[in-house]
């Protein structure tokens, strides 16, 4: 039986959640000139930038360049909820499934960015994802950054 595990990131931003959200619901052309030491390049393959079933390939740095293809697999405009199951790529080396997951939430004037990572490792000796927690912390601050700049 396999064995989904999860684990997950929070970061707190000041910029609108909406904003931020939109970001990743329509606007992921933006990326690599919001976070160019995060982001290097993401194309579209499939679809458009912001619709279930888009497929886009990322170029993106985790401690070494890698490539990822994923596909927009739900979006909920109500939780500003997106969900991406990577069909290709580095980190599925490492698992046999990977899915992340973005939802942004505002309560009592706090706004969080979180990401859910749901991976099954390919055998046990491979080490939860911790490195791509962390980029996906430094992507938050790097888009919250920038839509506070731009006043977006």
């Amino acid at each position: 039986m396999a064995k989904i595990e999860k684990m997950e990131v929070k970061t707190q931003i000041k910029s609108s959640s909406d904003k931020f959200f939109e970001i990743l619901r329509s606007k992921t052309y933006l990326l690599p000139k919001i976070c160019p030491e995060i982001i290097n390049d993401i194309q579209t393959i499939q679809g458009d930038w912001g619709t279930i079933g888009s497929v886009r390939q990322w170029t993106y740095v985790a401690g070494n360049c890698e490539k990822i293809k994923e596909r927009i697999e739900a979006i909920d405009e109500k939780t500003r909820s997106i969900t991406f199951n990577f069909l290709e790529g580095d980190v599925l080396n490492y698992y046999k499934s990977y899915k992340a997951s973005l939802e942004v939430t505002t309560m009592d004037e706090v706004s969080l960015a979180k990401w859910t990572l749901e991976y099954e490792k390919k055998d046990d000796h491979i080490p939860p994802p911790h490195k791509y927690l962390e980029l996906l912390a430094n992507f938050n601050k790097a888009v919250d950054s920038y839509l506070l700049k731009t006043k977006a």
